[in-house]
């Protein structure tokens, strides 16, 4: 394995640099290729069969182009649907993104959870195999929602974006029949971790769980004892649509300097 092998991040948008932040403070020196199928973006609002046919031919390209080290789908909605077909179709390993329900359950006293996602990702039977596996005695409550999705990108790009605005967006789950009782909330989709300082605020008796440094200790545990560079190089973000110039000063900030085409 040549040092310079890169760690393959893959997400519709910008969701999965709240995967690629721990996996980076674990692994500082590591090369990283970003990519963003902005071309479908976003994944939640797309049917299952588009999205299981479309990933796996998208990142067959791209390991093909970059040469990764090890792909991880830093995505909730793609994991659920095309976890297993990605892992058919490549020769390199490959982690996915799935809702913490496991450590939600084992953090809840109340016994009632809560599944903030994208609206494809909620209604997957993987999400009911995860509520029947690992919290099978609790209420588990469900709300899909593509505008703190948007939320969450207007955000990075250093837009003006309303507090209130994301509060609202979630307040469906709450709203919902046992919702008082929620004290642990999943954060089942990667866009949603950068809204989570907001969502604390307006419910500060709620834990917010999200999988990233879970994510990020499998990537570490994965590649021990492969070789690095002394120091890490300018990472790099591959589009499927137009490049995003106004993300870029965002991007820079998870040292992410060079973006193109794919």
């Amino acid at each position: 394995m040549s040092p310079d092998a890169p760690l393959l991040f893959f997400d519709s948008g910008i969701g999965g640099l709240s995967i690629l932040e721990p996996t980076a403070a674990l692994l500082p020196n590591a090369p990283v290729v970003y990519a963003a199928d902005t071309a479908a973006f976003p994944y939640g609002t797309r049917s299952e069969a588009e999205i299981a046919a479309r990933v796996p031919a998208l990142l067959g390209r791209l390991v093909e182009r970059v040469r990764p080290r090890l792909v991880t789908i830093a995505c909730n909605t793609a994991s659920t649907i095309a976890l297993d077909h990605v892992r058919a179709a490549l020769d390199v390993p490959v982690v996915g993104t799935v809702p913490a329900i496991k450590p939600a359950a084992e953090t809840s006293r109340s016994r009632v959870i809560g599944v903030l996602g994208t609206q494809a990702t909620v209604r997957q039977p993987y999400v009911d195999d995860l509520a029947a596996r690992f919290a099978a005695d609790c209420t588990v409550l469900r709300h899909g929602s593509a505008a703190l999705v948007e939320l969450a990108e207007a955000r990075l790009r250093g837009e003006p974006v309303d507090p209130a605005a994301v509060v609202a967006a979630a307040q469906p789950l709450f709203d919902r029949p046992g919702g008082e009782r929620l004290d642990t909330v999943v954060l089942a989709c990667t866009h949603f971790p950068l809204l989570a300082d907001w969502l604390e605020q307006a419910h500060p008796h709620v834990a917010f769980i999200d999988g990233g440094a879970g994510i990020a200790r499998r990537i570490a545990q994965l590649t021990r004892g492969q070789r690095w560079p002394a120091a890490a190089p300018p990472g790099r973000a591959l589009f499927t649509g137009a490049v995003p110039d106004a993300i870029a000063p965002a991007l820079r900030r998870f040292g992410i300097d060079q973006l193109g085409s794919l």
